[in-house]
């Protein structure tokens, strides 16, 4: 029989989780998925921000490779806006397009974020089912010169969110997380009783600022609204596995769960997590920004109580679940995933860097212990000036730079073993330095030597494109009248 799969990818920090650290101990499913499950505390997102990750994970490619990045200024975040032109490439090959021919079945639930055009379509790109969103929750909106953001059954729109789907701010109430819940549940029974194995992407979004709750879970915590939505978040995925156990499918059901960026310190403190002991928070390519929660759960297959120091990356999770279906990764293509049975089920590591990206540029680097950082940045004065601080009270002094700062020929080096936090950069002088960067360099200059950066997908923005009539609307009354096309260099001051 051939096993199923879930991934969780949630917006969650490393320091979220009672697991890592986190003191008031709320998340009990989690932790207990730990338990049954292995923990990795080196495990990473492929980038500081949503969309390029998500991209990464389904493509097991870095975003520069994929498309998921701007060319408009020099290494910025990116992402895709209601009017972003661009999105996933008929030429990727997804993860549920693979596993579709090994006869699975796929669904998305929650957020896809890969471009909301009729050609990016999840369904268009090996997913047979999906309920949620093709952007984040934001808004609302007035409909006129912005459209509220269209929520999907398959492969047509059934409302919008805060019209249909109402989400309130000024309490934080929304049941989405419930509906999201629900939607899950059934899949899985479906598939089980007519014996499919099947690939559930569960990409919910409730921790992401205007961060949302059920009422039986608004004030429940000590962390404020962000822990309400991770306690219900964690509830819901205790529900997932017992559901899997009382199905007796667990032990042919690998599930993972991790995030697609660090806790955005920007919404800190009200509405932003934890990242324990890390540096700066989401679009940064310090550890904070970068550097994931990650839980592996198999039971009678992955050891319970096991613990990794193995460098991962949420490009892994494409090539482990091949591996896990039987299949290869396509071979004309540079895939950047490692397969982690080994790691999971013998205990192995295996050697392999970690690349920091942001937007086009590669910041820094990650072999073993050490990390190199060939540019620096948080963010501009500009944008500091305005209140967008991504290191809230962490400024360290030549690290967290407001101008991007090169250092391409003597990179910034840290010893992250001794120094979690990226406080105290190794001297230049010391024979240590001299060895790491040795040894960095080589894996650098072939990684560059080699790269092909794939044709920049997030260049142009159009209001004309925006979610006014998505596929449905015609039926639901709800189509809205576009603008004229006026496309435009989009701007990305992150």
């Amino acid at each position: 029989t051939l096993t199923s799969f879930g991934v969780l990818f949630l917006q969650m920090g490393w320091g979220d989780l009672g697991a890592f650290g986190e003191p008031s101990k709320e998340t009990p499913n989690l932790d207990q998925m730990a338990a049954e499950g292995m923990l990795f505390l080196d495990f990473y997102t492929a980038n500081p921000l949503c969309s390029p990750s998500r991209a990464a994970l389904l493509t097991g490619r870095l975003p520069v490779r994929n498309g998921f990045y701007t060319t408009n200024a020099h290494a910025r975040n990116a992402y895709t806006p209601q009017d972003i032109v661009g999105g996933i490439q008929d030429s990727e090959l997804l993860l549920p397009e693979l596993l579709k021919k090994a006869g699975y079945i796929n669904k998305i639930i929650g957020k896809w974020h890969l471009g909301h055009r009729p050609q990016f379509h999840p369904l268009k790109h090996g997913f047979d089912e999906w309920f949620g969103s093709p952007n984040c929750h934001f808004g609302p909106y007035d409909n006129r010169e912005l459209p509220n953001i269209p929520v999907y059954r398959d492969w047509e729109m059934i409302g919008r969110y805060y019209d249909d789907f109402k989400i309130d701010l000024k309490t934080g109430e929304a049941n989405l997380t419930q509906l999201y819940l629900q939607e899950a549940l059934d899949f899985i029974s479906k598939q089980q009783a007519s014996q499919q194995p099947f690939f559930l992407y569960w990409a919910i979004d409730a921790t992401h600022a205007p961060v949302y709750a059920s009422k039986q879970f608004l004030g429940t915590s000590q962390r404020g609204l962000y822990g309400d939505a991770v306690r219900e978040i964690d509830d819901s995925i205790g529900k997932i596995l017992r559901h899997l156990q009382q199905l007796g499918i667990s032990e042919n059901t690998f599930v993972f769960f991790t995030s697609d960026n660090g806790a955005a310190l920007i919404s800190a403190p009200k509405q932003g997590g934890s990242n324990g002991p890390f540096l700066c928070g989401k679009q940064t390519t310090f550890e904070g920004g970068m550097r994931e929660p990650a839980i592996a759960w198999w039971p009678g297959h992955i050891p319970a109580g096991g613990v990794s120091h193995q460098l991962g990356n949420v490009m892994d999770l494409f090539t482990t679940s091949l591996s896990l279906a039987g299949l290869q990764p396509p071979s004309d293509r540079q895939i950047d995933g490692i397969d982690l049975l080994p790691v999971m089920l013998q205990g192995k590591l295996i050697d392999r860097p970690i690349f920091y990206y942001r937007g086009n540029e590669m910041m820094a680097v990650r072999v073993g212990l050490y990390k190199a950082h060939y540019w620096t940045w948080s963010n501009s004065w500009e944008e500091y000036g305005k209140g967008t601080d991504f290191c809230p009270g962490q400024s360290v002094s030549g690290v967290t730079t407001h101008t991007q700062e090169e250092h391409t020929y003597l990179p910034l080096l840290f010893h992250l073993g001794r120094d979690p936090g990226e406080k105290f950069p190794l001297s230049f002088a010391s024979e240590e330095y001299q060895r790491a960067m040795e040894r960095i360099t080589g894996i650098v200059q072939q990684h560059k030597d080699t790269l092909i950066p794939g044709e920049p997908q997030l260049n142009v923005c159009d209001k004309a494109i925006m979610n006014w009539s998505p596929p449905g609307c015609e039926k639901l009354g709800k189509c809205l009248k576009a603008p004229e096309s006026d496309p435009k260099k989009c701007s990305w001051p992150h």
